[in-house]
């Protein structure tokens, strides 16, 4: 059988098992152990601090130095609320795409990679192929850190790591970074017409999210024309904010989210500075007022960015494997490219599917895509075994 129809039959199956963040991914994990136990490969569970999550670590080839590390996660977004056409946990095809909720993000590179796992058995490998699977990209890339430890700790040194995630099987060696901050005010209640009795979470709220929107305005204000991102500087949003029981009742809480994503050369925690002395003078003026008042700031995600390496060897070599010369991408999105990149591991970002596509309704990757990593994959498997 056909690497690629390999692929999309093994996509069939990573597809079914809904693994959206707030679940467990540990009945795909079992599929794959036992995938790989079959053909005599033997993998290992990693876990975190996250019950019923796991990452998936294996080799395929000798224990030596200088292999190349298949990178991507488990876990994909939510449907909820999508609009789509077909059920989003059944892999459908249409006029040559494939339906499905990680079909792009990112489980048709799962698929490729397990799918050319027999080829790279049967091949004279020189140097190995690890397999990293992880859990909980999407809401911070919790799980690979664990599984980088043991790679660092453990594996004879990699030589390169490919991250899997959708650009069209084209090179991207940037990704800004992400810092999620979470605020949360606490007031104390009391009837709206009686301001003097209590103190709206809400209303104190204010001048904090008032210091993230001046932020917001100067931070895209010092955007640099030249940079390779889109958009092109650091940008700052509130993703969720919520407060309040009534509108005659002083709120006794209000919090919020704020995303702020940097590329490499900024530090994202002294540009929140302001945001943390904000808090800070919230948190005095309540407490003063209220015992059981305050607010408080803390980071939920702090995921480093992809750098572009100069003469990176994994650009290098996803270059020679799928044979582009265009100029590199460089991404808004972050991924665990940048912890890879951050515990010492030349690395690249490569793999079937548009990014346009993640987390939509309809999530689709082309049968094309597929065909084309195959034939990635198949050079990779020539590549570790050339001298």
């Amino acid at each position: 059988m056909a690497l690629a129809q390999r692929a999309a039959e093994i996509l069939a199956r990573l597809v079914a098992f809904d693994t959206t963040s707030h679940g467990s991914n540990l009945a795909l994990i079992e599929w794959v152990e036992g995938y790989l136990a079959d053909l005599g490969v033997a993998s290992r569970r990693i876990g975190g601090d996250e019950p019923g999550k796991a990452n998936l670590l294996a080799t395929v080839g000798p224990a030596v130095a200088g292999g190349v590390v298949l990178s991507g996660h488990t876990d994909v977004v939510p449907v909820t609320g999508q609009a789509w056409t077909s059920d989003p946990f059944t892999l459908t095809e249409r006029d040559g795409r494939l339906y499905g909720r990680g079909s792009a993000d990112m489980k048709a590179f799962l698929a490729l990679a397990l799918a050319a796992t027999p080829d790279f058995q049967a091949a004279p490998l020189k140097r190995p192929a690890h397999l990293a699977f992880s859990y909980d990209e999407e809401i911070g890339c919790f799980g690979a850190p664990h599984m980088i430890a043991v790679i660092a700790r453990e594996l004879p040194r990699p030589s390169l790591v490919v991250v899997g995630e959708p650009t069209l099987m084209r090179p991207v060696t940037g990704h800004k970074g992400i810092l999620y901050g979470e605020v949360i005010v606490r007031g104390h209640e009391a009837h709206s017409a009686q301001t003097h009795l209590g103190a709206s979470a809400v209303m104190a709220a204010l001048p904090i999210l008032s210091v993230l929107g001046d932020l917001a305005a100067r931070l895209e204000a010092a955007a640099d024309p030249a940079s390779p991102f889109t958009p092109k500087g650091a940008t700052l949003t509130i993703g969720r904010l919520e407060g309040g029981t009534a509108g005659n009742i002083l709120a006794r809480e209000c919090r919020f989210i704020f995303d702020l994503r940097c590329a490499a050369g900024a530090d994202p925690r002294a540009l929140i500075e302001p945001v943390a002395k904000a808090v800070e003078a919230a948190d005095a003026g309540l407490a003063a007022r209220f015992a059981d008042a305050g607010a408080s700031l803390r980071i939920l995600a702090d995921v480093p960015p992809l750098a572009p390496e100069a003469d990176g060897a994994a650009e290098a070599f996803v270059r020679r494997l799928t044979g582009d010369n265009g100029p590199a991408g460089a991404v808004s999105y972050a991924a665990e490219a940048g912890q890879f990149q951050h515990a010492g591991y030349s690395t690249v970002i490569c793999g079937p599917g548009s990014i346009d596509q993640a987390h939509q309704p309809d999530e689709y990757i082309d049968v094309a895509q597929i065909e084309a990593g195959a034939a990635f994959m198949q050079r990779l498997c020539e590549a570790l075994s050339a001298d």
